[in-house]
């Protein structure tokens, strides 16, 4: 009786290993890979490289003609990308992206004039769609109750290393005296080490829409007791499944149940897209998620305008080649300090609810006059401090939209209500980066765009102002009508 008892701990120790095996080797690489491909001390000096000598390149080209391939491109591929990153199960699309920002990083260094940078834009803009592919690869491969934890890891690795690449620029420029083509060789050189990494993340089995069971996904999240007649039995009745899998406590080892899996996981893309669409009603049918998606479109489409364009005004006001600038410090920084504004605000506590458009509102009013501070006082230290202003106020409102839209949804529908959300963006941006921006429209000039783009976030502001005080008379009308019921409907009590 003793031999059984004392042999369950090492057996319940080995399942415990082999379970942090499951998910940290992954999580590890992952976040390496992210690290890696996020450490890019050339970037924040862009549209300096661009525009100097290296390139030679106009202002009119670069911020009218090259800028906007990137947004055009990223449309274009991202609900492709969507779709594909699900049905290839991960980790083609990440090796893909890791390919698209070694050859943007390699034409960066060699390739010249007009039509060749615009290749490169489209290449980044590939890049930037299956940055999809990475937050969601560990999904696959993680149970649920984990969810939490690895993507804080993966998130936190992006951020160090995008931190680290900004640091290590602004240091080299600064301090060394370094070449922006020598910034763009490490910045190519981390980017293949995270192409090196990404090749040994192990292959998904699942994924969220295409690919629902796998035996070796089972067999991994089975645990496995004792064997009899060929079955897998089950160590405990309670134990957590992955969405979309069947209610089986017995599972053939023998593989001869393999064929017969194979034939029930053909994708049926039709079914796919239908049960897409009926999610999408659902999910946008609740005013609150209505609400705080219309903004994350909106404000997104905005603050993608202004990161993408500011380099290019720091540049108007300030050029390059005649002073020494701070682009990687001021990037580094509102990251930084917008990475502890999250952290905070995920402590405040408060009706969302009721005061969330508001907030929503007030807070797209200071976004509006940081830009509109950052267009007009055409001081280089006013316009980056209003740029760290700007991205902090947006990284933490964007963090609880994003935590009251996860609230109520499923792995499945979190991923297609962003997904969503980020395309809607992407195609405002796009109508105003082809009306304002680009040569074929007004191709306005650098001034002349933040000043709508402080506009924009002004209407934002407006518009929120007036649907969250409409919101908070009506919460306040049920609460009075509720009141007014109460004394009623009790002196009916009392009378009966």
């Amino acid at each position: 009786m003793a031999g059984p008892r004392e042999g369950r701990p090492a057996r319940r120790s080995a399942r415990a290993a082999g379970g942090v095996c499951c998910w940290a080797l992954p999580t590890g690489l992952l976040c390496a890979y992210g690290f890696f491909c996020s450490v890019r001390p050339s970037e924040p000096f862009l549209t300096p490289y661009l525009l100097g000598p290296y390139k030679n390149l106009s202002e009119t080209q670069v911020f009218n003609e090259i800028y906007p391939v990137w947004t055009y491109s990223y449309l274009a591929l991202l609900f492709p990308v969507f779709l594909a990153t699900d049905y290839l199960r991960y980790k083609p699309v990440v090796l893909l992206q890791g390919l698209s920002l070694i050859v943007t990083w390699f034409m960066l260094l060699y390739a010249q004039g007009l039509r060749a940078v615009q290749f490169l834009e489209f290449f980044y803009g590939m890049g930037t769609a299956t940055d999809i592919a990475y937050y969601s690869y560990i999904y696959s491969i993680v149970d649920v109750n984990l969810y939490q934890k690895v993507t804080s890891y993966c998130r936190s690795a992006t951020l160090v290393g995008y931190t680290v690449g900004s640091v290590s620029g602004q240091v080299l420029v600064s301090v060394a005296g370094w070449s922006l083509f020598n910034l763009n060789v490490i910045s190519l050189t981390s980017i293949s080490i995270a192409f090196g990494t990404a090749w040994f993340l192990p292959m998904p089995q699942k994924s969220l829409f295409f690919h629902h069971m796998s035996s070796q996904q089972l067999s991994c999240e089975m645990k496995v007791m004792d064997c009899k007649n060929g079955c897998a039995v089950q160590d405990h009745p309670d134990v957590q499944r992955a969405p979309g899998w069947e209610d089986e406590t017995k599972v053939p080892l023998n593989g001869e149940g393999h064929s017969s899996e194979k034939q029930e996981q053909k994708v049926d893309i039709v079914k796919v897209l239908k049960d897409l669409w009926r999610d999408f009603l659902q999910c946008y049918s609740s005013r609150t998620m209505l609400c705080w998606s219309v903004w994350w479109a909106l404000s997104t489409c905005g603050y993608f305008q202004v990161i993408n364009y500011a380099q290019g005004l720091w540049e108007m006001v300030l050029p390059s080649h005649s002073t020494e600038i701070y682009n990687g410090a001021v990037e580094a920084a509102s990251t930084l300090l917008g990475a502890v504004a999250v952290v905070v605000v995920g402590h405040i506590k408060t009706s969302w609810a009721m005061w969330g458009e508001v907030a929503l509102a007030l807070f797209s009013f200071l976004i509006a006059a940081a830009v509109y501070v950052m267009d007009t006082v055409h001081n280089i230290w006013v316009c980056y401090g209003s740029y760290v202003v700007f991205r902090i106020i947006y990284m933490m409102l964007i963090t609880i939209a994003t935590f009251q839209i996860a609230t109520n949804l499923s792995v499945e529908r979190y991923a297609l209500v962003f997904g969503v959300n980020t395309f809607i963006a992407l195609a405002l941006q796009t109508v105003l980066t082809l009306i304002v921006v680009d040569a074929n429209g007004l191709g306005l000039d650098i001034f002349t765009q933040f000043m709508i783009y402080a506009s924009y976030f002004a209407v934002i502001s407006l518009v929120f102002l007036v649907s969250g005080i409409c919101s908070i008379v009506r919460a306040y009308r049920r609460q009075e009508q509720t009141q007014s019921r109460s004394p009623g409907s009790s002196a009916q009590s009392e009378d009966s």
